[in-house]
């Protein structure tokens, strides 16, 4: 049978044959309606909503901002609401194009970026400026000075006049090389320094470590309090905050999402506060040195670039009955020279 009309012919073939008719299942959308048909709140909801989808899914509800190192992702995003760009925001108001040229003029630190509209979700795409040293051409006259402290080790010129030796200790913009040539016949002349200069270069770091330690610890004990946010508007579903004296809180954010790129203005917001308890501890002198010497040398090691020419380490200590004080240095031989033109 493929529809109502056939069924009623079937029924008059079956009175005349005197046999019986048993319906297993009923299909299809008149079926669905006359079954609700007195459920009336069940189609005000469902339209309502048809309604709410349609119309949150005009509107950026999220923006995820990818590639940033050095830059804050909190600055990206104050500048894209600057130019328009923010939740809440009408996506056919959004000119991303336009904004992505605003930023650019803006910054120098921004090589290339992108915004990619999904659904109701913004994707922001960016790529960091490699940031090289000034380059002086060939044609222009410069000196090379030093760009760090440092004890000269060798030094040689291609052009110019050497004006330190090994041995001398230099500061940083001395000039190492002149960007000029003296000639018995021709007198002073102007010239574009070149040459290699190699110096011993310190990294250092010095700190002071208490012996007596008061530490805030957890006691394993949390609680949990929620909020819902729609939009800007927040409801909190909780009264107080937790009665601990001393706590700590991690706070959470989970957006309300029907498919992968369609986000909804609504969000959990969860606050986990752990309690704090104090834990006193007392190093001993050894400790207190290791502890220190450990966490200068890793802090030392993210700012040296060239590992493999470090050529010596040192640790000074010194201590008194409350306190434990460290000094770490790294030697690290390095070219020190940097281009820097003659002003005319």
């Amino acid at each position: 049978m493929s529809g109502k009309n056939d069924f009623k012919l079937l029924k008059e073939v079956a009175r005349k044959t005197k046999c019986r008719i048993k319906i297993n299942q009923k299909k299809g959308l008149p079926f669905l309606m006359n079954k609700y048909r007195n459920r009336k709140i069940f189609f005000i909801v469902f339209i309502l909503v048809t309604i709410l989808m349609y119309g949150t899914s005009k509107f950026i509800w999220n923006i995820e901002v990818e590639g940033l190192e050095t830059i804050d992702s909190n600055e990206i995003l104050s500048e894209l609401s600057e130019y328009g760009l923010k939740e809440g925001t009408l996506k056919s108001k959004v000119n991303a194009q336009e904004i992505i040229n605003q930023i650019r003029l803006k910054r120098d630190d921004i090589a290339w970026m992108n915004i990619n509209l999904n659904g109701t979700n913004v994707l922001v795409k960016i790529v960091e400026t490699t940031k090289k040293p000034e380059i002086v051409e060939k044609s222009e006259y410069c000196n090379i000075v030093s760009n760090k402290t440092g004890e000269i080790t060798k030094i040689t010129a291609t052009e110019g006049t050497i004006l330190v030796k090994p041995g001398d200790i230099v500061t940083e913009n001395s000039i190492l090389i002149g960007g000029w040539m003296e000639g018995k016949y021709t007198g002073t002349r102007f010239v574009h320094a070149s040459g290699e200069i190699e110096a011993k270069v310190w990294y250092k770091k010095s700190e002071k470590i208490n012996l007596k330690q008061t530490n805030q610890v957890r006691t394993g004990v949390s609680q949990k309090k929620y909020n819902i946010k729609i939009n800007n508007f927040q409801i909190n579903l909780y009264k107080s905050l937790p009665n601990f004296e001393k706590y700590d809180t991690i706070n959470e954010e989970k957006k309300f999402k029907i498919f992968s790129n369609f986000y909804l203005p609504i969000s959990l917001g969860i606050s986990t506060y752990y309690q704090l308890k104090d834990e006193e501890k007392t190093l001993t002198n050894e400790e207190a040195k290791q502890i220190l010497t450990d966490k200068l040398k890793n802090e030392l090691l993210e700012e040296i670039e060239n590992k493999d020419n470090i050529q010596d380490i040192k640790v000074n200590t010194s201590e008194d009955e409350e306190s434990v004080q460290v000094e770490v240095i790294y030697e690290v031989l390095e070219n020190i020279g940097t281009q820097e033109k003659i002003l005319n």
